[in-house]
């Protein structure tokens, strides 16, 4: 599958569930290699993932809830729970600190370039999601959870959560995708 039918595949899927057609060592493996693949300014490697399964994805969005004492309906925390994992994505701040220190030319730049190359992690691990069969959501409850995050799964204050992208089986498939006319948002120079 080449790259724009990765991306026409990668959707927002929220009903997902727990049994994935690939392994588990399968999607750990195609994530690892996404860290490893996806570029980053001046080669910072600021990008850092947990990636919950299991009993641990069920706790994980059990804090969640917790972490926003009611306030978001719990079919909807079940609705992300039901999915048979979730990876969390985070910026390692210590690593960006140290190259504003390094190249002060450029220090302001560098929390840019992190989430920019935090961005196409997400996508790059999105789409090779849906290349295997997998659906996923991308989430955005930080920070309300970071400190519930931290706790759950030994994090280092150093590391700031993003996203948190919950994926798992496809039980229903998203309605059609609506056409856009692209020439609003791309204009050409020759």
């Amino acid at each position: 599958m080449g790259l724009l039918d990765a991306l026409t595949k990668r959707r927002s899927v929220y009903a997902l569930g727990k049994d994935l057609p690939v392994s588990e060592d399968e999607v750990i493996e195609n994530v690892s290699r996404a860290v490893e693949l996806v570029p980053d300014a001046f080669d910072m490697k600021s990008a850092r993932v947990v990636v919950a399964l299991g009993r641990r994805q069920d706790e994980l969005w059990d804090a969640i809830y917790d972490a926003f004492g009611g306030k978001v309906a719990r079919e909807k925390i079940d609705g992300f729970k039901a999915g048979a994992g979730t990876v969390l994505y985070f910026i390692d701040e210590s690593v960006v600190r140290d190259l504003q220190g390094r190249f002060s030319s450029y220090a302001e730049n560098f929390p840019v370039w992190a989430e920019q190359a935090n961005g196409m992690l997400q996508l790059a691990v999105w789409a090779r999601l849906a290349e295997m069969g997998i659906g996923a959501n991308l989430q955005h409850y930080n920070p309300v959870i970071d400190e519930a995050v931290r706790k759950l799964f030994d994090v280092p204050a150093g590391y700031v959560l993003r996203a948190q992208m919950v994926f798992g089986n496809i039980l229903e498939a998203p309605g059609p995708k609506d056409a856009e006319d692209v020439t609003k948002r791309v204009s050409v120079r020759r």
